[in-house]
């Protein structure tokens, strides 16, 4: 018997609970210990409500856990990690930096770091493996230039999440997707017409904003470097056409391979051996996607969903109510988590019964769940991202003056609730 109350909640909210206050604890988002935290949230479910079934409770979790749009995700999650570990081992990130900076005039230095992580972050499909590639190179050019370090690391960590909200192969847009049930091609439609604006506006205003007169020496460049950034051109290329993302990755893999084998930079077994480490990379995230698919099963069978979506439907009489409590609830969440995939995967099933019961477009609501956790997650102090740039900077400078120059994610923030309060219904 489900029991239609809020207090089915109580689990989700004694994750977050513990899990924000562990962070603060550690004094690092990234030091908690998700997965046990997770894991102890699932076990209260099961003892939440005595009168109902313990074999009814497992039946819930097991089918939230193995539900189609989990399992899926997990495969490209898996995928995604191969691809992204053999472009590193190849040197295919190096050579796409190497290019780009051989071309950037000094006024555009800023610009162009930008548009570099922008195009990185698009390959990668992940923001802070973007600027874990990217700011140690930013550093070091930084050193020759002589410009504000906070500066230099704002144009990539902002263009680091033009990325995470684009990509293909980012995992906040492939949870948005397989949540909101909708291809990622009808997402990117929408998501690039909202974003781009907002990072033409940041690649010029970096450019006006940075000294007319620096002097810096041009990486020298190979010509067999352009060669391996094919896969990442292939990636995009095979995704923006239609083609099955789980097709997209695995072509991807082997041609990552085939070019690597080709320049000698891998051979068989270690080609063997950077798939194994990518893959590894996502057992994390993969086991937290099926954890909280469990949670979500358990919390729905009890009646939270229903609950929570009578209560948060009553005050929703339009599809512009519909998308701003979308972008609040996502918001509110990815601030109190510092994670924004994991934000949509607890926010996404919400969504979609309120897309389902308002009348707004899947995709639409795929793409607010997509930019309002790359804008909140891409200027929080406490996130991934800044902690990493600033880490790689040997802590030069702060967050705070780091957000400061984070245009890109602001305006991409603004640029959502704009189109939502403005969009005809």
């Amino acid at each position: 018997m489900k029991q239609s109350k809020i207090s089915a909640f109580f689990p989700l909210i004694l994750f977050v609970f513990l899990y924000f206050a562990s962070s603060l604890y550690f004094a690092d988002f990234y030091k908690t210990p998700m997965i046990v935290i997770l894991l102890l949230s699932v076990l209260v479910a099961f003892l939440q409500f005595q009168k109902v079934p313990f074999s009814e409770k497992i039946t819930a979790f097991s089918s939230g856990a193995g539900d189609e749009n989990i399992l899926l995700m997990v495969l490209i999650f898996l995928l995604a990690g191969a691809f992204g570990q053999l472009g590193k081992d190849i040197g295919a990130i190096q050579s796409a930096i190497d290019i780009t900076l051989h071309y950037i005039s000094p006024r555009w230095v800023v610009s162009g770091l930008f548009l570099l992580a922008c195009l990185l972050s698009l390959s990668l499909g992940t923001s802070v493996g973007t600027i874990a590639a990217l700011a140690p190179l930013a550093v070091e050019l930084n050193k020759q230039i002589h410009l504000d370090i906070a500066l230099v690391l704002a144009a990539v960590v902002g263009g680091s999440m033009f990325g995470d909200n684009l990509s293909f192969v980012s995992d906040t847009t492939i949870a948005a997707t397989r949540t909101q049930g909708v291809g990622m091609k009808e997402k990117f439609k929408i998501n690039f017409k909202l974003v781009l604006p907002s990072a033409i506006i940041t690649f010029f205003a970096y450019y006006f904003i940075t000294p007319e007169t620096i002097a810096y020496s041009k990486t020298e460049i190979l010509w067999f470097e352009g060669i391996k950034v094919i896969p990442y051109l292939f990636v995009f290329g095979l995704a923006l056409v239609g083609l099955n993302v789980i097709w997209t990755l695995g072509i991807g893999i082997v041609a990552t391979i085939l070019i690597g084998i080709l320049f000698k930079s891998i051979d068989y077994t270690s080609g063997i051996t950077s798939i194994q480490t990518g893959i590894s990379s996502m057992f994390d995230l993969s086991l937290i996607c099926i954890l909280i698919g469990g949670l979500i099963g358990i919390l729905r069978f009890h009646g939270g969903i229903e609950y929570l979506l009578h209560h948060v439907s009553q005050k929703i009489n339009s599809r512009k109510k519909a998308e701003l409590t979308i972008s609040f609830l996502t918001g509110l969440v990815n601030s109190a988590l510092a994670n924004n995939t994991l934000a949509i995967l607890l926010v996404g099933p919400l969504a979609k019964e309120i897309v389902q019961k308002n009348d707004v477009d899947p995709a639409r609501s795929a793409s607010i769940l997509d930019t309002t956790s790359c804008f909140v997650q891409g200027i929080i102090p406490y996130g991934a991202q800044l902690l990493t740039a600033i880490t790689i900077s040997n802590y030069t400078t702060s967050p705070i003056a780091v957000i400061v120059y984070l245009f890109y994610p602001f305006l991409t923030g603004i640029s959502t609730v704009l189109t939502i309060i403005f969009k005809k219904n």
